[in-house]
């Protein structure tokens, strides 16, 4: 038996044993006591699947969706984003408070998630792309699922070797192209690769984006802004941040907030990283986020959110679990070993860098 398909297995095994143990939170604890705000993370909330999200796990049913927030409201104190920024450290917030988010600018969320929300009194924060208001154009991660799911990878990885002067492994998923291909090149190069798959996939883009109707329309976004939807800001076309200059900051971050803020007429007050790694919250940007107003931000690494942790660096949980017992281990568990290792993997860096130094020191003379 391969070793991932024994951690598959364990996974649910896991879950259901700590979900059976008597005093289940307390037993979390001792795993690590510091974990005070709780973030999950939602995208698309679809009753079937669909050939622009095949492939990278953005999709939940309305009914597990619901049973999430059930779950969620059943065991957790829902808080507000306005509850986590009045209270950055947390210590004022519940000893289980949960902030219920989603990323990028799916028309599900208005169609299922807001009426669940109000159902239950969970006052959310969506993060949006304004680019993709009104179904203008597609996502580039809806594009590439798309054009894969009609033609393939061998049609992805064409239109990759398009970018001159620039050679790539053989993409043969789409985790290759989002977690290698997309962080590796630049938004110009993006742009080159996006039209080149659109040429050789015979895709209108335009009449595509308009016939799928994924994606909020103004309307509706201000609908959500008007209600218990709090708007954040996501980049202007979910993109990768790590390589930005400040021409792509202005186009990514500014020009963003400014439309997002000219169609809610509310304030926009917090960024989710695309994609959710740290690697992508760069000094330059935190900087830039900080002095555009921006009073929190989010990432999806899973980690858990010590008590201690600024509003500039808050970590969500992205779910898609099927049952009770799995998202309690999702939520409560994995964030907290998770971080153990984190620490860990540090504190060890730390005694290797240490013992390198002191080896490199040269010895003293003898008088």
């Amino acid at each position: 038996m391969s070793f991932n398909r024994a951690r598959q297995l364990a996974g649910p095994l896991a879950a259901r044993m700590f979900w059976n143990l008597p005093g289940r939170f307390a037993v979390a604890r001792f795993l690590g006591r510091s974990y005070r705000l709780r973030c999950v993370v939602f995208h698309n909330i679809s009753p079937k699947p669909s050939p622009f999200t095949a492939g990278i796990r953005v999709s939940i049913t309305p009914q597990r969706f619901e049973a999430a927030l059930q779950f969620l409201t059943t065991w957790y104190t829902p808080v507000r984003l306005a509850d986590v920024l009045s209270d950055c450290e947390g210590r004022g917030l519940s000893e289980r408070a949960v902030l219920v988010t989603f990323d990028d600018a799916y028309a599900s969320v208005a169609e299922y998630a807001a009426p669940l929300c109000r159902k239950y009194g969970i006052s959310a924060a969506f993060f949006v792309n304004a680019a993709f208001l009104d179904n203008r154009r597609l996502a580039p991660d809806n594009l590439v699922c798309y054009a894969a799911s009609m033609s393939g990878m061998k049609i992805i990885n064409q239109a990759a070797r398009s970018i001159r002067g620039r050679e790539f492994p053989q993409l043969t998923s789409l985790s290759d192209v989002f977690g290698e291909f997309f962080p590796s090149i630049s938004l110009p190069e993006r742009a080159v690769f996006l039209d080149t798959l659109c040429h050789l996939a015979d895709l209108n883009e335009k009449r595509v984006a308009s016939e799928a109707n994924l994606y909020l329309t103004s309307n509706q976004l201000r609908e959500l802004s008007w209600t218990n939807f709090e708007i954040g800001n996501h980049t202007y076309t979910h993109t990768h941040c790590r390589s930005f200059g400040e021409e792509e900051l202005a186009a990514e971050i500014d020009r963003n907030k400014d439309e997002l803020e000219a169609v809610c007429g509310s304030k926009v007050r917090s960024f989710s990283v695309p994609y959710g790694s740290s690697k992508d919250l760069t000094p330059a940007l935190e900087e830039h986020l900080r002095g555009s107003g921006h009073e929190a931000v989010f990432l999806s690494e899973s980690v858990a959110n010590p008590s201690q942790a600024g509003p500039y660096r808050l970590d969500r949980v992205s779910t898609g679990a099927e049952r009770d017992h799995d998202l309690f281990f999702e939520v409560e568990i994995l964030p907290r070993l998770r971080s153990v290792r984190r620490r860990w993997f540090h504190r060890s860096s730390r005694r290797k860098a240490d013992l390198s130094v002191s080896w490199a020191q040269p010895c003293g003379k003898n008088n």
